[in-house]
């Protein structure tokens, strides 16, 4: 059951990037309403399931919230590093490279396998929590596929290469799932992983995906969208509970 339900998120995802993919004429909607999206899922999804799975504390503060701060460092000093260096090579391309965008979609797509796993773990426990589980997992994924696609080629990755990272995104969730057929994964090292992957995804939407969606274009519109992005995960998350 719990691989077919995955199959509903391998669909959802491949809509979420053909999303993003026809609104091209609209980027700075694309832009700001993935922020968005970006932001909700971390506050209102990550972190909250983060600090309860990983559980301890290092020094009077939750391990998730330390591995959360190392991933938005993680993901600062890489893409200073790899800017200063393909500058370095007079190859800079706006500012923005190319590794950062495949990088950042790769954890998207270590995010959806982890999705996959928590599928087939909740319908392991029963069928309720696994009907919840995966109604969370499947709304959610189309926000995967239009942030997977959008951070892939925001970086001046062409088109095969976002299709291509859309495409592992939306696999991945069906083979976490097929994966709980053979062992479990332990819930505190998933809660870590969960912490420091929205370190990063906060770390791109606050510095590189809204920026970018206001430079050009101040629009209400534009800020309309983020916050209905927000909204959206607020509501997939309360309808998951």
């Amino acid at each position: 059951m719990a691989v077919i339900v995955a199959l509903g998120a391998f669909l959802m995802t491949l809509a979420g990037g053909w999303a993003a993919q026809r609104v091209t004429d609209r980027r700075h909607l694309v832009l700001g309403l993935a922020g968005g999206l970006m932001l909700g899922v971390v506050g209102l999804d990550l972190l909250p399931e983060a600090l309860h799975a990983a559980g301890g504390e290092v020094f009077g503060v939750p391990l998730a919230l330390l591995l959360f701060v190392a991933g938005f460092l993680v993901a600062h000093v890489v893409e200073r590093l790899l800017a200063v260096r393909q500058a370095a090579h007079g190859a800079e391309n706006g500012g923005r490279t190319p590794q950062v965008g495949l990088t950042a979609a790769a954890a998207m797509v270590g995010h959806s396998l982890a999705d996959g796993v928590a599928l087939g773990a909740a319908f392991q426990v029963g069928g309720g929590m696994g009907v919840a589980v995966a109604l969370a997992v499947i709304t959610h994924d189309f926000a995967d596929g239009f942030n997977t696609y959008t951070l892939t080629s925001l970086y001046g990755n062409d088109r095969r290469k976002a299709l291509m990272m859309l495409f592992a995104d939306a696999v991945a969730p069906v083979v976490g799932a097929a994966s709980t057929l053979l062992f479990t994964l332990p819930e505190e090292p998933l809660g870590a992983y969960l912490g420091f992957f929205g370190g990063v995804l906060l770390y791109l939407a606050s510095a590189e995906i809204l920026p970018e969606a206001h430079h050009k274009h101040p629009a209400l519109s534009t800020l309309m969208c983020t916050v209905g992005g927000v909204a959206g995960i607020w509501l997939v998350v309360g309808i998951a509970d």
